[in-house]
C-alpha cells in the first residue's frame, strides 16, 4: 500500500494549472515503479524515498522539474545534463520521455539505494598559498599581539582580510583597511566579525 503524504496532494493542488497533470503523472510513475516509496516534502517540494532519496519534483511559474538524487550515476542517454532537473524544463506532458524510460530510471535509482551506493564526494578545493601584502606584513611585525592573533587565525579569516585589502581601489582606502585590519586582528576579530553569531 502506497505511503501518501497529504502535503504532496496540497502541493499539486496549489501548483499552476499546467503543472498539475505533470506532477500527478510523475507521482503515479514513482508509485508504479516503487510501491514501497514514501512521500515527503523536503526543501519545500515533494520528494520520494526508498532506502534513501530517490527523486523529487517541483513546480515553478512556467515549468516543472523532476530530478533524481543520484542523477550522475544513472543511464545518461535519457537525461538532460545541461538544465535543471533530470529532464530539463517541463511545460507539458509532451516534454517527457516515454513512461517506460522514466520507470527504468526509477528502477535504477532504487537499485542504487538497495546496494547502498553513495554519490562520490566532491574533492575540497585546493587552498592557494596566501600572499600577505607587504604593508600588512610590516604592520603586523610592529604589533606582537596582532602578529600572534594573525598566526592563529584560520586560513579563511586571513584570506578575507587579504582580499579586502587587495580590493581597495585607492591608496588611502588601502591604508585605512590595513589600519582597521591591525586593530581588529589584535582583538581576535575576523573580517566579518559584525555578522558572526556570538
Amino acid at each position: 500500500m502506497p505511503v501518501i503524504d497529504k502535503r504532496v496532494d496540497e502541493y499539486i493542488e496549489r501548483a499552476a494549472e499546467f503543472a498539475q497533470p505533470i506532477l500527478a503523472h510523475f507521482r503515479d510513475l514513482v508509485h508504479t515503479a516503487c510501491p514501497e516509496v514514501k512521500e515527503s516534502i523536503k526543501w519545500g517540494a515533494p520528494h520520494f524515498d526508498y532506502k534513501g532519496n530517490i527523486c523529487g519534483m517541483a513546480a515553478f511559474k512556467a515549468h516543472c522539474a523532476f530530478g533524481f538524487w543520484k542523477h550522475k550515476l544513472l543511464d545518461q542517454k535519457n537525461l538532460n545534463r545541461d538544465a535543471m532537473g533530470s529532464f530539463g524544463r517541463i511545460t507539458s506532458l509532451k516534454d517527457l520521455p516515454e513512461d517506460k524510460t522514466i520507470l527504468s530510471l526509477i528502477h535504477q535509482a532504487m537499485e542504487l539505494n538497495e546496494k547502498g551506493v553513495k554519490l562520490p564526494k566532491k574533492k575540497p578545493a585546493e587552498r592557494k598559498e596566501l600572499v600577505v601584502p607587504d604593508e600588512l606584513a610590516k604592520e603586523l611585525k610592529k604589533n606582537r599581539r596582532s602578529q600572534a592573533a594573525w598566526d592563529n587565525f584560520s586560513y579563511s579569516h586571513r584570506k578575507e582580510y587579504i582580499e579586502w585589502i587587495n580590493e581597495a581601489k585607492t591608496a588611502p582606502t588601502r591604508e585605512r583597511r590595513i589600519a582597521t585590519t591591525i586593530e581588529w586582528v589584535s582583538e581576535g576579530k575576523g573580517r566579518n566579525w559584525k555578522y558572526e553569531k556570538c
